[in-house]
């Protein structure tokens, strides 16, 4: 029930919906307020124990403004268990005659809303990346390349430009085989496209370290309390001359923080969990040694314990 004015009761009453009707009824007098009323909510109730490939939906997608016709165009479906019926039928045969220029582009954005569910990414990120592909797409540039390597780059490129930053590693992991160095090359590629299209260079943002840390410091687990402090630890590290990515920066600062609290974590721990070598983690971790008694929070560990970390 909900309240509405009544102009019989001259107040606000409770309301009672008849939905068989559409009625809008007070429930002291009876008089109906509003009648005909639209039931805008779905006429169907889908349990999980019966829906089953059977989908009550009767609607298509939202719009796409990427797509030449919006996203909105008619597809013809197969009956159920006909197969050969339809296809000599000459609804079947008029459907598979008329090409869908748009059909490229919705395979790779499905394609790319896949790898974006795959990594977690906001869908602010896989519009950009949609955006991008479509700019891509359009210049006729593209054919003969590895469609994965461009899908990939694509993502990549969006989430630098949304400042949500991804390592290459993660995204060669959702690349469909697409590898590292194929994926450069693409990014490299489309970046030199846009720029030609835009007449500017493309804004691809800053990355620091610290946009990896929290997502490492989940990948291992880490307390509240470790994860705040190996924050800290690489905004300060940015205030020292440390010629090494900030991927590396990120590894060698939470390896060093870890060592310093009670749930130690074995270097090899970090390097699977930040996608570092182990190598590169112990040469960043060479450089920001000098440093330690600047970079690591004093409410975290004192002078005496940086002291018994061992040296590199």
């Amino acid at each position: 029930m909900a309240d509405a004015y009544c102009s019989d009761c001259r107040k606000s009453t409770e309301v009672v919906f008849d939905h068989s009707a559409g009625d809008t009824v007070c429930s002291e007098c009876g008089l109906v307020l509003e009648s005909h009323s639209i039931d805008e909510t779905s006429e169907w109730r889908t349990f999980a124990n019966e829906s089953g490939d059977n989908d009550p939906v009767r609607v298509g997608g939202p719009t796409n403004v990427l797509l030449n016709d919006g996203g909105l165009s008619t597809v013809i479906s197969k009956p159920n268990g006909v197969t050969s019926d339809f296809l000599s039928s000459s609804l079947g045969r008029w459907q598979n005659r008329g090409s869908n220029p748009d059909r490229s582009l919705i395979m790779a954005f499905k394609t790319i809303a896949t790898m974006s569910d795959r990594l977690g990414l906001v869908a602010t990120i896989k519009d950009r990346a949609n955006e991008i592909f479509k700019k891509v797409e359009d210049q006729k540039s593209s054919r003969g390349r590895n469609q994965d390597a461009i899908l990939a780059a694509c993502l990549y490129i969006a989430c630098r430009q949304e400042d949500k930053p991804r390592t290459v590693k993660e995204i060669c992991s959702v690349a469909n085989g697409a590898t590292k160095k194929e994926i450069g090359r693409a990014k490299e590629y489309i970046v030199k496209q846009l720029e030609l299209e835009m007449g500017q260079s493309v804004e691809m943002g800053t990355i620091h370290a610290g946009d990896f840390m929290r997502r490492f410091c989940s990948n291992l687990g880490m307390t509240n309390q470790t994860v705040k402090a190996a924050q800290e630890s690489v905004q300060k590290s940015e205030e020292f001359d440390i010629r090494r990515s900030p991927i590396s920066i990120a590894a060698a600062v939470i390896y060093i923080v870890t060592q310093l609290s009670d749930d130690k974590k074995p270097l090899k721990d970090v390097a699977l969990a930040t996608g570092v070598a182990e190598g590169t983690i112990r040469n960043s971790y060479k450089d920001l040694y000098p440093h330690l008694v600047k970079i690591i929070p004093s409410w975290y560990a004192q002078e005496e314990d940086l002291k018994n970390l061992c040296s590199p």
